[in-house]
């Protein structure tokens, strides 16, 4: 492990093996310029990060790129998200142009200059898939956050990014249909990130009561600079935890809460949010506790 201005930098097992795979093949050079062009994904990805001020505690390399952990990670703008996660491709087609360029140049080998390129762009395009956490998957989270509540679309990219690592796993078998050799290394990214996803899958209650922790503090920021709420209507004894479902990532909300038909009480949703955390183990608390 590696620390930089208070980031740890690690390596993730499944990147000690494809080292240690390419250390036994001999093909060192191969495995250099890997790292390289993952290190420097990475690393746009956390000088976007920290030009918007967030807090990076950790980066874990992958063969295909990297995860970037965020303390802020579930309250953040989804504008900076989408910056932040195109931040990392937009380096592999730098490399790639920057590559090339050498290559018709004359400065490297020509051979090495196409492989080069083609690292690079397969690294970027793979990255685009919609997999968490690969950056398509981050990307469709945000976009998915912006028209559905935020539980909702927690549950709806999990659910997207196993559909799609499924996927990966059986592109690695088409090969064989065509009598050639079974794509292991793409196999065993497709099992570890369709594990990971179903991992991440079950963790949704745990991400979604990180993200309301955070919110609250995230709405203190819109209250200072004044924002427009985005109303709630719901009844009395709806449970307090199918209200906080409803939040949306952006902007503010305040719950009207209604008794045949009349707005009995306006509740900000801190006070839902605080009513929700103080009485997670009531299990059916309902509105009438604001009353």
């Amino acid at each position: 492990m590696i620390k930089w201005r208070g980031i740890a930098f690690t390596l993730h097992p499944l990147f000690v093996l494809v080292m240690l795979a390419s250390v036994a093949a001999g093909r060192f050079l191969e495995l250099a310029a890997l790292f390289v062009m993952v290190l420097i994904h990475e690393l746009g990805h956390v000088a976007a990060a920290l030009r918007f001020g967030w807090t990076v505690k950790e980066v874990r390399l992958l063969p295909f790129g990297g995860v970037v952990e965020i303390e802020e990670a579930g309250a953040l703008p989804v504008r900076e998200e989408m910056w932040v996660a195109l931040a990392g491709p937009v380096q592999n087609v730098w490399l790639a142009a920057a590559g090339w360029l050498l290559g018709q140049a004359g400065w490297v080998d020509g051979t090495w200059a196409d492989q080069f390129v083609r690292a690079n762009l397969l690294i970027c395009l793979f990255n685009l898939l919609p997999i968490l956490p690969l950056d398509g998957g981050k990307l469709l989270q945000a976009w998915i956050s912006l028209h559905l509540p935020f539980h909702r679309a927690l549950v709806w990219c999990a659910t997207i990014s196993i559909v799609f690592s499924a996927g990966v796993i059986l592109c690695a078998f088409i090969p064989l249909w065509r009598g050639g050799l079974l794509e292991l290394n793409l196999l065993v990214v497709g099992l570890f990130l369709i594990f990971s996803n179903w991992m991440h899958r079950r963790h949704v209650p745990f991400l979604f009561l990180r993200f309301l922790v955070h919110r609250v503090r995230r709405s203190e920021l819109h209250l200072d600079r004044g924002t427009l709420a985005r109303p709630i209507v719901i009844g009395e004894n709806r449970p307090i935890a199918s209200v906080v479902h409803l939040f949306m990532k952006e902007g503010y909300h305040l719950v009207y809460v209604m008794r045949k038909g009349r707005i009995v009480k306006v509740v900000p949703e801190g006070t839902i949010i605080d009513g929700f955390l103080g009485h997670l183990t009531a299990g059916h608390a309902d509105l009438r506790f604001f009353m």
